[in-house]
């Protein structure tokens, strides 16, 4: 008679898996994992290059847009409230960004509803603008720093604290993330 040991193992085989043969499917497994991950990194790049001159694309055309509608002027030249020479880099950062999002005049004086007077705008549909995405913080990626001294028209050096760098005499808008090539888009 057969052992009824011998017999069940027969009829079903032996069952689970040998030691090399869990070592050779991690192995495999490991090896895929070293040729995927890179080039989902390389991925994620490339998709926040494109955000990244997207953005670029839709806030110089709203500029342009607001620099024909105003007089030949871009945005933060003139203060927001008042539609006057701005007097300082801060003032004019905080007027370009009400200035896009909100209704203007002429002048550049904001509005919060459109008027006879206050006919143009808004340019950008949010009420900020569009974020820089090589810039962590998320207040920063929408922040803008405007510059007046045309002399050196740069974005390279970024100390993180804003996603925009413009400059409101020349309408040159860079992003400000200290990024290789950013400052080229």
């Amino acid at each position: 008679m057969i052992n009824q040991k011998e017999s069940r193992a027969r009829k079903f085989g032996n069952q689970g898996f040998t030691l090399i043969e869990i070592l050779i499917v991690v192995m495999v497994l490991g090896i895929l994992a070293m040729v995927i991950v890179p080039q989902i990194t390389v991925s994620t790049t490339d998709a926040k290059e494109s955000t990244l001159e997207t953005n670029l694309v839709a806030m110089r055309n709203a500029m342009e847009l607001y620099y024909h509608q105003h007089d030949n002027t871009y945005p933060g030249y003139n203060m927001s409230a008042d539609g006057a020479r701005s007097t300082s880099d801060a003032l004019s950062a905080s007027s370009l960004i009400l200035q896009l999002t909100q209704y203007t005049e002429a002048s550049g004086k904001v509005a919060t509803t459109k008027s006879t007077t206050a006919a143009y705008g808004p340019y950008l549909k949010s009420t900020t603008l569009p974020a820089n995405p090589f810039v962590t913080s998320a207040t920063a990626a929408v922040a803008v720093v405007c510059d007046f001294d045309e002399a050196a028209i740069t974005a390279k050096v970024s100390d993180g604290t804003t996603g925009w760098k413009f400059y409101p005499v020349t309408g040159v808008l860079l992003a400000n993330d200290g990024g290789t090539g950013h400052d080229l888009l």
